[in-house]
């Protein structure tokens, strides 16, 4: 029998229970994975409270890394022993579990199980957001609201790397000077500071091409008005809440802006994207210009804590629960 966390119905952190499992053997294309570490991302509480909603009941959790213990029919690239991870794949809070073998990719001897489990996910969702949806570049100034967070951290430590000025916003001093720390060269904290306004002090009024937001109904509206004209809005989460509908027309009025709202299961739904976009993302940690901060750890068992300090923002860069 393996442990897993499971949710029966949709609610506060307090649904997130802990229950025997049983895991059977892999079927074909299938790999049975022992997982060692699993990663917290803020999709696992919009799973968890039905804000995206699954079937009942179902284990939550979209990455983790841990060691192939049996492989099923026709799976040739993974055996028995490959440290592997993944992303994007619902059912990540549990101990073993079966998964589709062209899912999985395995992890070069430079990056440990949490690491792996920390970066996947945050890591590959970063690397979309600045070399697919908008290709950072030298000479541009960029806007990522929670940069102290785990996706924060890597844009703003990569595209520094990619020659561009990075502004993020904070909720206090100490994650501000973390941001500062990786890459973010003016935090702002939005706490005591408009960050419109400050953002506009820090450009010499000049507004931005591009706007990374996670936080939505907070930051969306106020973000359209740091955009340049045809700037782009690119909306990947909503910490705060829903955005709320949009007139579109209002696009047109501040300047014929661009809105998206990506996803990582897009970027990475064939496997030669999920291997060029892992890719990228194991150079870029392996050369040094992208440190991975697991600033957090939890035991598996006690999701229900991690999910309680992540909506808190009690947390910092990345968490991991460990196996």
């Amino acid at each position: 029998m393996s442990s897993a966390i499971r949710i029966h119905q949709t609610g506060g952190a307090e649904v997130l229970h802990w229950e025997e499992l049983n895991v059977g053997a892999p079927e074909a294309g299938q790999v049975r994975l022992k997982q060692t570490a699993v990663g917290l991302n803020y999709i696992d509480v919009y799973h968890r409270t039905g804000l995206y909603p699954l079937p009942l009941p179902f284990v939550p959790g979209m990455e983790a890394a841990g060691i192939v213990d049996s492989v099923g029919d026709g799976v040739t690239h993974l055996k028995p022993g490959d440290r592997v991870a993944y992303a994007s794949v619902i059912g990540a809070y549990a101990e073993i579990r079966l998964i589709a073998a062209d899912r999985l990719v395995k992890l070069p001897d430079f990056i440990d199980d949490r690491m792996a489990a920390a970066m996947m996910l945050q890591g590959m969702t970063a690397r979309y957001l600045i070399r697919d949806i908008y290709k950072v570049g030298p000479g541009d100034t960029i806007l990522i609201h929670a940069a102290a967070g785990g996706v924060g951290l890597i844009v703003c430590q990569w595209a520094a790397a990619l020659g561009a000025t990075v502004i993020g916003t904070v909720s206090s001093d100490e994650k501000a000077a973390l941001a500062q720390a990786n890459g973010c060269h003016h935090p702002i904290i939005y706490t005591r500071e408009d960050f419109q306004t400050k953002l506009l002090e820090i450009t010499g009024g000049k507004k931005l091409p591009v706007v990374y937001d996670s936080v939505g109904k907070d930051t969306f509206m106020k973000s359209l008005d740091c955009l340049q004209p045809r700037g782009l809005m690119v909306l990947f989460g909503a910490s705060s809440g829903a955005v709320p509908p949009l007139d579109l027309s209002v696009l047109a009025q501040k300047g014929s802006l661009l809105v998206t709202r990506p996803t990582l299961a897009t970027f990475i739904a064939t496997r030669q994207l999920l291997e060029e976009n892992s890719a990228d993302l194991f150079a870029a940690v392996g050369s040094g210009k992208v440190k991975i901060h697991v600033n957090q750890s939890y035991p598996l068992k006690d999701a229900a804590q991690a999910h309680r300090d992540l909506e808190a923002r009690k947390t910092t860069g990345s968490t991991v629960l460990t196996v």
